[in-house]
């Protein structure tokens, strides 16, 4: 596909041609151009001016840039994005960046800059506690679970809104790396040597691999919401009110994998990284972090849980979706958060894309975090069929973590 890309040189041209920045940022005054896309797909220009404004242009490459042209991609993906952002937006704007256009010739999208945030996964590798943010991060799924789905779309409209933010290339990413390739190596897996064992017995149990089937059926063809898609700790922002570390703002970004999908999907997304942040933490011998890490678990939950109740009565048809049917949608996404947690924990401990909070481990820690992470996941995967309570992941997870501690 041929289109021009941005470069440091351009984006100044660019921007007086966008009128939407008009008083956002004067593009004769700017002084800063700042490339930090992330390496693996697009290009991302954060530009400041002299007066201190600032914004960010995203653009989308027609391939995978980690890789280069051999694995092309379609620009597309950030139409989606964009349309995930001003969704999400309309619903709660205070937790989402501020989107400023969408420019579909050349797939750039401008929104604000949030670089007086730091990306959260980030800040707790560091040690920090940036309290309210999992509380932020659940209320967020909630309000899109409600404000995307049937319980407050017409259902002409919601069937028009699914097939709009339809995203075929970038599910299948996650189909493949997420759901499949953990049991079905096509060669981008990899462990440390001391793990092989770990990973092959992971790879061949065959519950495992059943409860995997049933999670990517139910990613393929639950259109419950238009989901984030790819909610982690490394797709959300934070920003202490005072210090380095305490009460924080926060923002969900990165929305690019969004489509609509299983409410479960992002909460178990958030979930599985919370206890791979623990897992770290308990190979570091810090219980305290740890412990803190994994209450996070339940922190989401509850706020989720709290607001999805509280949104319900504006549902606009009541006539059978009474107090019973909100019933049966929590008590299905609870069990359904536990079974997309066991899925996105193991992918990242075999699969293509790991996470620093694991591989910054020396390796006679990241042993037993890796080992203790992949027991921890199938036993998720089993026991949510007898319960589905927070409080028994949390116990789970800290008593498997703690005994296949290494190092």
């Amino acid at each position: 596909m041929d289109y021009e890309f941005l470069s440091p040189d351009t984006v100044a041209h660019y921007i007086r041609q966008r009128p939407e920045l008009d008083g956002v940022i004067n593009a004769d005054l700017i002084d800063t151009v700042e490339e930090v896309g992330d390496g693996n797909l697009n290009l991302v220009f954060i530009i400041g001016d002299s007066a201190g404004n600032s914004v960010v242009l995203k653009q989308a490459l027609p391939y995978v840039r980690l890789v280069g042209p051999e694995w092309p991609m379609t620009p597309q993906r950030a139409a989606k994005e964009a349309n995930a952002l001003s969704t999400h937006g309309r619903l709660v704007p205070e937790l989402v960046p501020n989107t400023y256009f969408y420019d579909e010739s050349r797939f750039i999208i401008g929104m604000e800059d949030l670089s007086e945030f730091r990306v959260w996964r980030g800040a707790m590798i560091d040690g920090l506690r940036h309290e309210g943010v999992a509380k932020d991060m659940g209320r967020y799924v909630a309000h899109v679970a409600f404000g995307t789905s049937i319980l407050s779309v017409d259902a002409e409209k919601h069937k028009e809104l699914v097939a709009t933010a339809i995203n075929p290339e970038l599910s299948k990413i996650t189909e493949d790396l997420v759901f499949t390739e953990p049991h079905d190596d096509i060669g981008r897996n990899e462990v440390l040597p001391a793990n092989e064992a770990d990973a092959n017995e992971h790879a061949a149990d065959s519950h495992m691999i059943d409860a995997m089937g049933e999670a990517k059926w139910m990613f393929m063809t639950k259109a419950e919401a238009l989901i984030h898609g790819d909610l982690h700790t490394g797709s959300v922002m934070v920003r202490a009110l005072s210090g380095d570390e305490g009460p924080a703002e926060s923002r969900a970004f990165d929305s690019e994998f969004a489509f609509y999908g299983p409410v479960a999907f992002d909460l178990g997304a958030l979930w599985a990284n919370y206890t791979l942040s623990s897992a770290r933490w308990t190979a570091l011998g810090r219980d305290d972090l740890a412990s803190w890490s994994l209450s996070l678990v339940d922190e989401t939950w509850q706020s989720f849980e709290a607001t999805f109740r509280a949104l319900y009565p504006q549902r606009i048809d009541s006539r059978v979706w009474k107090d019973g049917t909100l019933d049966y949608l929590l008590e299905h996404w609870r069990e359904e958060t536990w079974l997309f947690a066991a899925a996105k924990m193991s992918r990242r401990i075999v699969g293509l894309a790991k996470v620093k909070d694991i591989e910054t481990l020396e390796p006679s820690h990241r042993e037993g975090a890796a080992r203790g992470i992949l027991r921890l996941a199938r036993q998720v995967a089993q026991e949510r069929k007898r319960t589905s309570d927070p409080q028994r992941f949390i116990e789970l997870a800290g008593s498997i973590l703690t005994e296949n501690k290494t190092g």
